[in-house]
């Protein structure tokens, strides 16, 4: 598959809000990436300069649309979200270094995602071969980003702080890493960091999806560090995925 790297201005399908505070931008295009990647996006002319980090959500069989989900939290996704059907936007990527689909086909394999942390994780679930999948995500009340994933894998696995689905609580107290040979994960940093020294005391191996704050993208201002036993690395260039033993926590 190829991921070059292109920068273009594509039609936008539709924008829509999903529930309080989360969108799905469905762009046109010709789109080819692996699971974990990510573009950046920008749909205004002034301020702010750069566009935002948005991970794959999904990419059709046939490569011409691109899902986004994504959270309203800054003045960028704010910009997002008044996009309309129609509206051109700016797109560069595919960016950054995704899963490593060969491995995940193997053996028992967990999903665990945690809130907006579940966007990369559609794709990368419709992405894999292997019938041994468990999806564990864990969200404060409302669930989204879940559509057409039972079909992909052998069980969804769900937890909400409020209780409104699944356990209460969080997702963390469900998931024992024991049972598998391989943890996919993206969510907060303490959620991450939790599942890491989980799979570390039961010697199971994880690859975890970073969050950073990002500016360029490309791995050139060095805001988006992230703190490994091999040195700083650049999430949005070494990563986002980096294997978890490597996490400095």
């Amino acid at each position: 598959m190829s991921t070059k790297k292109e920068y273009t201005i594509n039609k936008v399908l539709s924008n829509k809000k999903i529930c309080e505070g989360i969108y799905k931008l469905e762009v046109e295009g010709n789109f080819s990436a692996n699971p974990g990647q990510f573009y950046m996006l920008r749909s205004w002319t002034n301020e702010p300069i750069l566009g935002r980090p948005i991970s794959i959500h999904n990419i059709n069989e046939e490569g011409t649309i691109i899902e986004f989900l994504y959270a309203v939290v800054g003045q960028g996704t704010e910009l997002l979200k008044n996009i309309k059907e129609n509206d051109e936007i700016n797109l560069m990527g595919p960016l950054g270094n995704g899963f490593d689909i060969s491995e995940a086909n193997k053996g028992k394999v967990a999903i665990l995602a945690g809130g907006i942390g579940i966007a990369p994780m559609n794709y990368l679930a419709k992405s894999l071969d292997n019938e041994n999948i468990d999806i564990f995500v864990g969200f404060r009340d409302e669930i989204y980003g879940l559509k057409d994933l039972d079909k992909e894998v052998k069980s969804i696995n769900i937890a909400t702080e409020s209780g409104n689905v699944g356990h209460k609580g969080y997702i963390t107290d469900i998931f024992n890493p024991k049972d598998y040979d391989l943890v996919l994960c993206c969510g907060p940093e303490v959620m991450m960091h939790k599942a890491i020294k989980m799979c570390r005391d039961s010697n199971t191996k994880i690859y975890v999806s970073e969050e950073k704050k990002m500016a360029c993208g490309i791995g050139a201002c060095l805001v988006c560090t992230c703190k490994t036993k091999k040195g700083n690395k650049r999430t949005c260039k070494d990563g986002p995925v980096f294997l978890g033993d490597d996490i400095e926590l």
